[in-house]
Order: structure tokens, then sequence, then C-alpha cells
């Protein structure tokens, strides 16, 4: 599904050329769940969004469901995030003037869904992650972990077939954190694509496999 090739990333940051990726290569199956670990500056992030098409390597090849990416434009690369990727991050990134079910419908509006498929599809989604009675409370009427959960189920909502979880947990408490990753877990059981970016050894325990970013190399039992 996700086939990384030598693929390099550095950033001009005026007289300095910083060196953020060095010849990384990554396959990660279909239906895997598969942590990225690395500390702050490692280039965890620089990767995710290589993967996620929010950005291109400097060189390497990336392919993705055997197709290269690298030379596709800024558009065609915004259709596959919107096709095949779904993005859940540390900061939830919700519309504070919508409530839960207008947020995660939000993505299917975008897709000119039918309105009795989207109100069921939205339903369906808030459900599974366990808030059938929150859907017309706002974020600020909600807590951290609920918010998350409000995110999951919009990612959920659009079905794509590669989850992109970057620091998931950074933002709640232990027993939240642990509740959001029994979902991901969950979703990953049931036949989803799942990358974890981390840099915590005990989310990052929790996936089927694990990877290390160290100094823009990668490290671990990689194919």
């Amino acid at each position: 599904m996700i086939r990384l090739k030598n693929i390099c990333k550095s950033y001009d940051l005026g007289e300095v050329t910083v060196d953020v990726l060095k010849n990384v290569n990554l396959h990660v199956k279909p239906h895997e769940f598969v942590s990225i670990l690395g500390p702050s500056g490692s280039g965890k992030s620089t990767l995710m969004n290589i993967i996620g098409c929010l950005d291109i390597p400097d060189s390497g090849d990336y392919l993705l469901d055997g197709e290269y990416i690298d030379d596709r434009t800024e558009n065609e690369l915004s259709e596959i995030r919107g096709n095949k990727i779904g993005f859940i991050f540390q900061q939830f990134n919700l519309l504070n003037d919508l409530t839960a079910y207008e947020n995660v419908e939000m993505p299917l509006l975008y897709r000119k869904m039918p309105k009795a498929q989207r109100r069921e599809r939205t339903l369906l989604t808030l459900e599974q992650v366990g808030l059938s009675n929150r859907i017309n409370h706002k974020p600020s009427q909600l807590s951290g972990g609920q918010q998350q959960r409000v995110a999951i189920a919009r990612v959920l909502a659009a079905q794509p077939s590669i989850i992109l979880a970057d620091e998931p947990t950074g933002n709640l408490d232990s027993t939240s954190g642990q509740e959001i990753m029994e979902i991901i877990k969950g979703l990953w059981r049931q036949g989803n694509t799942i990358i974890l970016i981390t840099h915590d050894i005990n989310v990052a325990d929790q996936a089927q496999r694990k990877v290390y970013v160290r100094d823009g190399k990668l490290s671990g039992k990689e194919e």
C-alpha cells in the first residue's frame, strides 16, 4: 500500500540547509498498524506529511497503492488526501461554532453526499466512538477526550483507506489517552491501515509494529 524508497527532505533556513529526512525506506502493508516513534525534531512529522501527501520529498520515490506520488500536482495531491487519507491530529482541529454532528458531517458536504446518506453515516460514526448523546454539543461543551472522539468520527465518516494519527493522545490525560488508543486499535481490527506518530513509547508499543526515527533516519524492524 505505502512504499517509500530512499526519501530525502531538507529545508533551507537562510544560510543553513537542514537535512530532515535522509534516505528513508518504509513499507506499510494494507491493514497494518505501524507506529513511528521519535523525539521532537527527529523528522517524524515531516515523514508523516510526506506519507499524507501534505508535502513532497526532494528525492526518492513514494508509491501509494502502486502509483508514484512524487510528480503529482497540488490538485492531484488534494484529491488523494480527500479520497484515501484521514488525519487525526493532536489539536483536534474542530470548528468551534459547529456541533459535534456538524463537524463530522462537514467532509460529507464537500463530497456532495445526499442528505439522508450524510445523516445516516454521521450518526453511525458518532455512535461508533460513543458520542450518540453528544451530537448537539459544541467543542467547548466537550472534554478533550470527547473532542478527539469527534475528530476520529469525522475521519471515519469519510471512509479513508489510510488513517494517519499524529500524537493523537498528546493533549489528553492518561485515562482519556488510553480510551482513544482503544478506539484506534478497534479501527485497525476492523481493517483500517493506521500509521501513528508519537514520542511516547507506551503509545507506540500498542501498535502491531513500530519503527524509529532518529536524526532523520529510520531504524527498527523494517522490510
